[in-house]
């Protein structure tokens, strides 16, 4: 499981450091591609495979599926660390998630995210006072199951 919360800077050339707690849960290997709210998600290759296992079972016919299919499998890449724990994120990645200088990493249980720092603050700022109400409204009847 990915917890946490780190901030580091992106180079010019899209290298980004990965603190070393992720990059010892992610392995050799991993999936980075668009992730929801332009940000950028990674996955192991394990959890990489259960989600393509749920992704083939959507229906090629529903407008949604291939949408989301395309949006979702066409920015993916495996990528590798090098020597300094660093990893190289595409340029289409870095526009889409509008990397350009200090960027947040956090673990969020199966995967990871990377912001923008502006970004980040203002999802945070923006649903702050939603926390509160969400949390009831996702784990209403929980104490009744």
């Amino acid at each position: 499981m990915f917890i946490g919360e780190y901030h580091h800077n992106i180079d010019d050339k899209g290298r980004l450091i990965i603190p070393s707690k992720f990059r010892s849960e992610l392995g050799e290997q991993f999936i980075i591609t668009r992730g929801l709210d332009k940000c950028i998600f990674i996955y192991s290759m394990s959890e990489w495979n259960n989600i393509i296992n749920k992704l083939k079972s959507l229906p090629f016919t529903k407008k949604d599926a291939r949408n989301f299919m395309r949006f979702f499998l066409s920015g993916a890449t495996v990528c590798e660390f090098d020597k300094q724990g660093r990893i190289s994120i595409t340029s289409p990645l870095v526009h889409y998630a509008n990397l350009n200088h200090e960027c947040v990493i956090i673990g969020v249980n199966e995967r990871l995210e990377i912001w923008a720092k502006e970004s980040f603050d203002d999802f945070l700022t923006t649903n702050e006072e939603e926390f509160s109400e969400i949390s009831e409204h996702l784990f209403d009847g929980e104490e009744n199951a």
